[in-house]
């Protein structure tokens, strides 16, 4: 009886320290940039007060060690900014939230207006990240705050902060680049998927432009001249995109 009340303890031991080692799950760490899409604005000012990630159905908050206000025009065409770092465990991630101060601005012609954020300030912006992250993973996600598409002018010449947020990572993040001449032209640039504009460039004033987060697949870059510089629009199609390439359309000149 007593060597049977011995492997029957062994049996519950072994058991239970299966039933934990199954419990324990690993971590990985998960880098934030933040980067934009162009808008014609003199400056866009975002103030970013936290930052937090929901991963297994929790919230976690990134270490962000700046928080504060940032102009988002200065993170266009490849260029972006760390903003913080956060370890999770293992599991699925599914959304990012950020939440905003007070703070918030938008620069036209040199005059500087409020823009309003009422819901952000209270609750925080909202947007989905899906990826599953694993043990022992490092992974970098970008957020893309589409500043030409987030503000919103009222008929009294007040100026809306309505978010237009998405995230990607390296994992789902298809990239084009090019130049396009003479300045001149004013050209902006648009990825065109279908008859769907997925994206839009201003390019730099070398003319280099990027479009970075595209989904995979076949496009057309559209290159449209402004309507009083007397140059022609032009198209290149089928360009292929693939996630964690960057397909790199050269120099393109556009003619009178």
């Amino acid at each position: 009886m007593k060597n049977l009340f011995i492997i029957g303890s062994s049996i519950c031991l072994l058991y239970l320290a299966s039933c934990n080692d199954s419990d324990e799950k690993g971590s990985a760490t998960v880098n934030v940039r933040l980067t934009d899409g162009p808008a014609a604005y003199n400056a866009v000012n975002i103030d970013i007060q936290k930052i937090e990630i929901n991963s297994n159905g929790e919230w976690t908050a990134l270490n962000f060690p700046n928080p504060g206000v940032y102009n988002l025009l200065n993170f266009k065409n490849g260029t972006d900014l760390v903003l913080g770092q956060a370890t999770l465990p293992e599991g699925n991630v599914s959304q990012m939230r950020m939440v905003l101060g007070p703070n918030n601005s938008v620069v036209v012609n040199g005059v500087t207006y409020p823009l309003q954020t009422p819901s952000a300030q209270q609750s925080g912006l909202k947007f989905n990240w899906n990826q599953t992250l694993s043990a022992n993973g490092a992974y970098t996600v970008w957020i893309d705050f589409d500043a030409g598409r987030s503000i919103v002018t009222t008929g009294n010449g007040a100026y809306i902060l309505k978010p237009v947020i998405r995230a990607f990572s390296e994992l789902t993040n298809g990239q084009i680049k090019g130049y396009v001449q003479p300045q001149a032209a004013q050209a902006v640039v648009h990825a065109i998927m279908a008859s769907d504009t997925i994206s839009t460039a201003i390019p730099n004033t070398d003319g280099f432009f990027m479009f970075s987060g595209l989904p995979q697949g076949s496009y057309t870059v559209s290159y449209d001249a402004g309507n009083s510089t007397g140059y022609m629009d032009e198209n290149t199609p089928n360009v292929s995109v693939s996630f964690g390439q960057v397909t790199n359309l050269g120099v393109k000149t556009l003619h009178q």
